[in-house]
């Protein structure tokens, strides 16, 4: 029976075997998978279960016959080429057939997959197969299931996975390892980097926890999951933990404490979990501790939920500590947990701010979700929560969910604050018993309608939403996401209404001891016993240390009283006056000055002072205020001004010395009329008395009213803000800075024209409204205001006594001469300037600005700048701590025998009304900095500075900008060069000028041309002053010449002597080398150009010469370099070659200039032969026709260029007429006429216009016949370009005078000839009849008034007047003819 059995099993094993053989057995090539199972059956047999998959049932008695299936296998490999997976399932092992399916996975890297179920394995079988697997190079995936392994097993595995560098897949199910084998395989993780998918089933959970340690400690990328639970006994399972690094998610489901606080120290220094998941897992202040270090190390967590983890306070406390230094998460959910009031404060307290200086901590933090049954937030959380709101700038989402300890009170309370919050865009209140009523609904509305950033607000479960009532809010905040018109914002905005302006500034204005504090608090004190408001702006209360604090520190002292619905400031200047210009910063419109003179030198004698010392002071705070008005943007008025004599109760105002005083201010008065509007009355008062200043105090109140009603209009809104701010303040603890952020809150919360209407509004539109209204009210006085910084200042005695003056009067105990500071040396000495000398009296800057914003302040205002701006910790430049250089001995940097020496002087068109202030120079050194900088070449620049000295090395160029004058009336520009000329000019007129000319704002600098003797020799200031010539002039001699000695022409210096010793000797200088080629080719080009216009006039046709040489504006640059003098003499020699060609050029130019004045002056002469004689027999020629008019002017003459009705004080002349040589009559008495009525200008407007064409055309290419005129004609382009304007023609002769300046200039040429002779014969009438007037019609009285007689020539008999001299030199060629 056996022999049968046996008989029968071998050939079912023989048929497998020769199938498995035969190369053409199809079925066997596309077999994947092989199963093998064990039955208690008698036979083996094969069963094809699928196309691609056999089962092998095996008996369990005969399991050693899988060896030989295994080595057959292991030989037939050619016919297994699909096969893929093997699967054992109730399989017992032995070592034998263990070996032999070694034998065969030897043999074949085809075999993938590995899968035990049910199957036993002894310890010695357990150690064969990890020596398979240890050795294996092609298995990707291996499966036990059910297979009790053990924690033996699990090490033996561990052993072999540390060797194993291919298989991908480790799965173990419903086995149980144990906490020994988890520690084990932890182990392998630890090695392995190649396995990407561990899965494990187990009884034990505390499997998971070494495991995941070992992942999240390695940063492997593998995917893990664990369960645990008896399925065999009650067949429950759970998942305790899953990790898929795709998504870098790690979601913990139950854990241990001590497994939990395993994996936290695991997080740490992990960098593949981006989103850890701990809801529901049961969490304590013990591993609380150890996730605050996770937060503190981690960079690349970005989301936490820890819902319903029974956290408590502490736990919360330590977290919250952990988001202090955490600059990575984003998210956080500790809803459902057991915190209360304490945890609440702590987990928001690192996401507020408590002070204006200090920084958010955490600002990563956009999402935080809390709330639940069990947390109890308590007063002490809603007040947490509160802050949060009001300070926080970051957070985007917050939850409050299933609370139950809020009530609608505080509900309300947290939508108001939402008001003013610019971050929130999602508020979940999920399940919260206190969202309900009608107060909750209408705070939520009008919350909505402030805030329109809120994009969400999550009321499920809510009281609110089972009403019915939530419907609204979900409509509205879809109203907040619609699109706003932009062109409609813009045109709300500009349809805004205007108002006059609600303040006005009274600045006083005088010398130390004028009384200036005693006179404002008289004025106060009247305004008081008027009955008007009086607000202090300052502070009211002082102790009397304090007080004696200011008094010796000196400082702006601001008082304001309402006057009606007008603001009066009376700002005490109080001897800070050199520190206020900057900017338009002071002065503002509108504001008045009153100039508090002393009439004693102190108040404690009975010195009195010298009409010229009050002279003196008026005269300096005259200028001081035109220099400053004229900073102003909005100054759109004269300043107004009042002067008050103080102490006038000790002098005898009838005394002879008083009233010298009193001419001595008439006469500074006179002067400055034209730039000042000053009130007629000057004040004498005594400032103790109330009842003595009272006039004064109500010609400022009448005063005040009357400048706002002449100053521009301000938007309505801008008087609006007003009131905010204040309220602002009052309730910030009189907070004197104001942050943008803060600004745009309030306008947010309290101005609808300023407000963010939708989220998809174009917030930049918003911002630039904000920025324009607060311009405005920098504009105005109100604020200081300054954009780039991001604040405002409130309070400007504050800001103007305190900082600014210790900023600028900053001194260093560790000053250096060349002025270099680091920044925390900057800081340090910012701290000790502010601080005082008596406890508890510190400056309160620092309460407001930390010390490193001052000196950012700084750099803004130009007051310092950065030695390395890349370098974080480069040292500073402050320009006031800089030491005064000028009794050092001076000399070039660069000094060779070929430099070129250039000097410029700069200097105030008006110094006797205005001068350079004192805080122009340091922020000029500042300014000049910044923009050489900003240059694209100025690699190798060298840039040092003195007190009152810049000098820059740029290219081969040394340039020294020096500050001159006893208040700073000039600035010298000196060069030496080794660079040409024009290269030289070109970079100080295309640098060094503009950074002056911007540094000065309003105030405009004439340039002067320095001797270059004086700059070679670097003389002292004090002896050039005598050495310069303005450059308009020189180009205006340049222009007079004729053009055959333009190249040639000479300027001539003076001596200059010092007690009889000679400094600098007599000397010329060529024009050449005292201009640039663009200087004298812009003189070449204006002769051109009013050649061309002459032309025009005269009709001259256009020939074609070919001599002639064009005028082209383009210059040709040569730029020289260090590297071409380098080459040597050849490269030398062809620079010098090429300057001679430019000089060549330039006299072409020159020759071909004079050739075109040559037939012009032919083309004008005929021109004005024609206009004397235009018809020989008018009235026989009985008066001259070539007359003019002037005017009386600074004891000389001015030559009156056009004519309009009620001019008065005229004088008439006449031009001897000789024909070429046509003149000004020396000694010529002339006419006076009394006053130009409407007929006259009718009748002369057309002559006039004509003749002064002739005649700035004939000045401009040097025409002989019009002699003596040029210095009657100080700005001769200003006067043909107002003959060009036919507005200079009023009433009846508007349209007679538009028409003959169209003639004059060549625009209607055209004009028949008859309009002309008409005109003229106009013009010869009105002087024929206006001589006649004057008993002046006869020969005689001609000649006795104008030195003409009338004669005709006697070559053609044309008629003319000519003078005595050609009546003697010429008497040849005429004949009197007397009249």
């Amino acid at each position: 029976m056996a022999s049968e059995t046996e008989q029968s099993f071998f050939k079912d094993l023989s048929w497998f075997i020769q199938a498995i053989k035969d190369p053409q057995h199809n079925r066997f090539n596309l077999l994947q998978t092989l199963s093998f199972s064990s039955s208690s059956g008698k036979t083996t047999h094969c069963q094809l279960l699928t196309d691609t998959s056999m089962n092998i049932n095996v008996t369990r008695d005969n399991l050693t016959s899988l060896s030989q299936i295994f080595i057959e296998l292991a030989t037939s490999l050619e016919t297994q080429t699909s096969l893929r997976n093997l699967e054992f399932e109730g399989i017992s092992w032995d070592i034998e057939i263990l070996q032999s399916l070694g034998l065969f996975l030897d043999n074949t890297s085809k075999i993938k997959h590995l899968s035990f179920r049910q199957n036993r394995f002894n310890e010695q079988c357990l150690n064969e197969f990890s020596e398979i697997l240890r050795r294996n190079g092609s298995l990707k995936e291996v499966m036990f299931t059910e297979s009790r392994i053990g924690s033996r097993g699990a090490s033996f595995l561990s052993s072999a996975l540390q060797v194993n560098d291919t298989l991908e897949e480790l799965q173990i199910w419903e086995d149980s390892i144990g906490s020994k084998g988890a520690e084990e395989l932890s182990k392998m993780i630890e090695t392995n980097s190649s396995l990407k998918l561990f899965s494990i089933f187990d009884s034990n959970p505390l499997t998971a926890t070494p495991l995941i340690s070992a992942v999240l400690g390695m940063n492997r990328d593998m995917e893990v999951h664990v369960w645990s639970g008896d399925h065999k006994r009650d067949r429950t399972t759970s998942k305790v933990l899953e990790f898929f690094p795709e998504s870098n998610t790690l979601r913990i489901y139950q854990i241990d404490i001590s497994g939990s606080c395993r994996v936290a120290a695991a997080l740490g220094m992990n960098t593949t979990v981006r989103s850890l998941d701990m809801t529901g897992a049961r969490l304590n202040s013990r591993w609380a501790k150890e996730f605050r270090w996770v937060l503190e190390q981690n960079r690349t967590l970005r989301e936490v939920k820890l819902s319903k983890t029974g956290l408590k306070d502490k736990a919360v406390v330590y977290v919250a500590a952990g988001l202090f230094k955490n600059k990575s998460l984003q998210s956080l959910y500790v809803d459902g947990n057991r915190f209360g009031s304490v945890g609440v404060e702590d987990l928001l307290c690192p996401l507020s701010r408590f002070s204006t200086l200090q920084l958010q901590a955490n600002i990563t933090l956009k999402t935080v979700v809390f709330g639940g049954s069990r947390t109890k937030i308590g007063r002490d959380g809603l007040t947490a929560i509160l802050k949060m709101l009001t300070t926080n700038e970051t957070v985007v989402h917050l939850g409050i969910h299933e609370d139950t300890s809020l009530g609608p009170d505080d509900f309300v309370h947290i939508f108001k604050t939402l008001q003013k919050n610019a971050s929130l865009r999602r508020f979940s209140l999920q399940g919260c018993r206190g969202v309900r009523g009608d107060r909750v609904l209408e705070a939520i509305t009008e919350t909505l309608q402030i805030n329109p950033l809120i994009e969400e607000i999550d009321l499920a479960r809510t009281p609110l939403e089972d009403s019915g009532k939530a419907d609204e809010i979900y409509q509205k905040l879809g109203d907040n996401g619609r699109n706003v018109d932009e062109e409609e914002t813009d045109s709300s905005f500009r349809d805004m209404p205007l108002t006059e302006p609600k303040s006005v500034r009274a600045f006083l204005c005088g010398q130390d001891y004028a009384g200036k504090t005693t006179l404002c608090n008289s004025i106060m004190q009247s305004f008081s016993a008027s009955g008007f408001p009086y607000v202090e702006n300052v502070r009211t209360l002082m102790n009397p240390v304090e007080q004696a604090v200011n008094k010796a520190a000196g400082g702006m002292k601001i008082k304001t009283f309402m006057d009606e619905e007008t603001k009066i400031s009376m700002w005490n200047l109080a001897g800070q006056h050199e520190f206020y210009a900057l900017h338009d910063l002071m002065f503002p419109s509108p504001c008045l000055f009153l100039i508090t003179l002393s009439l004693f030198r102190k108040p404690s004698n009975k010195e009195p002072k010298t009409p010229l010392e009050v002279e003196g002071e008026l005269q300096y705070w005259l200028r001081f205020i035109v220099t400053n008005s004229r900073k102003a943007v909005q100054q759109c008025m004269k300043p107004n001004v009042t002067i008050v004599l103080t102490h006038s109760e000790k002098t005898n105002q009838q005394s002879e010395s008083f009233q010298a005083i009193v001419g001595s201010i008439q006469r500074v008065r006179d002067k400055f009329q034209d730039s000042v509007d000053f009130f007629p009355t000057v004040f004498t008062v005594d400032a103790r008395s109330s009842t003595s200043v009272s006039k004064l105090t109500q010609h400022i109140r009448m005063t005040s009213k009357a400048i706002l009603q002449r100053v521009p209009r301000v938007y309505q809104l801008c008087n609006d803000m007003v009131p905010l701010l204040s309220d602002w303040r009052t309730g910030n603890s009189n907070r004197p800075v104001m942050r943008w952020k803060a600004f745009g809150d309030l306008c947010q919360y309290k101005v609808p024209s300023l407000r963010v209407q939708s989220r998809n509004e174009n917030i930049e539109i918003v911002e630039r409204r904000r920025r324009a209204i607060a311009t405005s009210l920098h504009q105005t006085g109100e604020v200081i205001y300054f954009d780039e910084c991001g604040f405002l200042i409130l309070d400007y005695e504050w800001f103007c006594g305190e900082v600014l003056a210790q900023l600028i009067k900053l001194v260093s105990k560790k000053q250096s001469s060349n002025g270099f500071v680091s920044k925390k040396e900057l800081e340090k000495i910012l701290r000790t300037s502010l601080q005082s000398p008596i406890p508890g009296m510190t400056s309160k800057v620092l309460e407001h600005l930390d010390a490193s914003e001052l000196a950012r302040l700084m750099k803004k205002l130009e007051l310092c700048y950065e030695e390395d701006p890349s370098s974080p910790e480069s040292s500073l430049l402050v320009p006031s701590i800089l030491e005064d250089g000028r009794g050092k001995t001076q000399k070039w940097q660069i000094n060779t025998q070929d430099c070129v020496y250039s000097g410029r002087h700069l200097q105030c068109d008006d110094s006797s009304h205005m001068f350079l202030t004192a805080g122009l120079f340091p922020r000029l050194q500042v300014h000049l900095h910044n923009r050489i900088m900003e240059l694209k070449n100025q690699h190798g620049a060298t840039y040092s500075l003195e007190k009152y000295l810049i000098d820059i090395t740029i290219q081969g160029i040394n340039i020294r900008v020096e500050l001159g004058g006893q208040l700073g009336d000039y600035i010298d520009v000196l060069a030496c060069s080794t660079k040409s000329l024009t290269e030289t000019l070109r970079l100080i007129n295309q640098l060094i000028n503009p950074a002056i000319q911007n540094s000065c704002h309003g105030v405009i600098l004439l340039e002067h041309i320095i001797r270059p003797q004086c700059v070679q020799d670097l003389t002292p200031p004090r002896f050039r002053q005598s050495q310069l010539i303005s450059l308009q002039r020189l180009k205006e001699a340049l222009s007079s010449v004729p053009a055959e000695v333009m190249y040639d022409y000479q300027h001539t210096w003076d001596s200059v002597l010092d007690i009889g010793k000679t400094v600098l000797g007599a000397g010329f200088d060529l024009a050449r080398d005292l201009l640039s080629d663009d200087d004298f080719r812009e003189v070449l080009q204006r002769r051109y150009h009013d050649l061309h216009t002459l032309a025009q006039e005269l009709q001259v046709p256009t020939e074609d010469d070919p001599e002639a040489v064009p005028v082209t504006n383009e210059l040709e640059n040569v730029d020289p370099s260090f590297g071409g003098i380098a080459k040597g003499v050849e490269a030398v020699l062809r620079r010098l070659k090429i300057i001679e060609q430019e000089i060549r050029d330039l006299k072409q130019e020159i020759q071909g200039l004079r050739y075109y004045e040559h037939r012009l002056l032919i083309q004008l002469h005929q021109k004005v032969n024609y206009l004397v004689n235009y018809n020989v027999q008018m009235d026989e020629r009985k008066v001259p026709n070539m007359f003019y008019f002037i005017t009386p002017e600074n004891y000389g003459r001015r030559l009156i260029t056009s004519i309009v009705p009620g001019m008065v004080s005229l004088r008439i002349h006449m031009l001897c007429e000789f024909r070429r040589e046509m003149h000004v009559v020396e000694d010529q008495l002339g006419c006076d006429v009394m006053q130009i009525d409407n007929r006259a200008v009718k009748c002369l407007a057309p002559y006039m216009t004509s003749f002064m064409t002739l005649v700035t055309f004939a000045l401009r290419i040097g025409a002989n016949w019009a002699a003596g005129m040029g210095h009657m004609i100080p700005d001769l382009g200003h006067a043909i370009a107002h003959l060009a304007n036919p507005s200079v023609m009023a009433g009846a002769a508007g349209a007679a005078g538009a028409v003959g300046v169209a003639a004059a200039l060549g625009r209607n040429r055209g004009r028949d000839r008859g309009i002309q002779e008409q005109e003229q014969r106009a013009a010869q009438q009105w002087l024929i009849d206006y001589l006649r007037e004057q008993n002046c019609s006869t020969g005689k009285d001609i000649a006795e008034k104008f030195g003409l007689w009338r004669v005709r020539y006697r070559d053609d008999g044309s008629i003319a007047w000519i003078c005595k001299r050609h009546m003697i030199t010429r008497a040849n060629e005429v004949i009197q003819v007397p009249l």
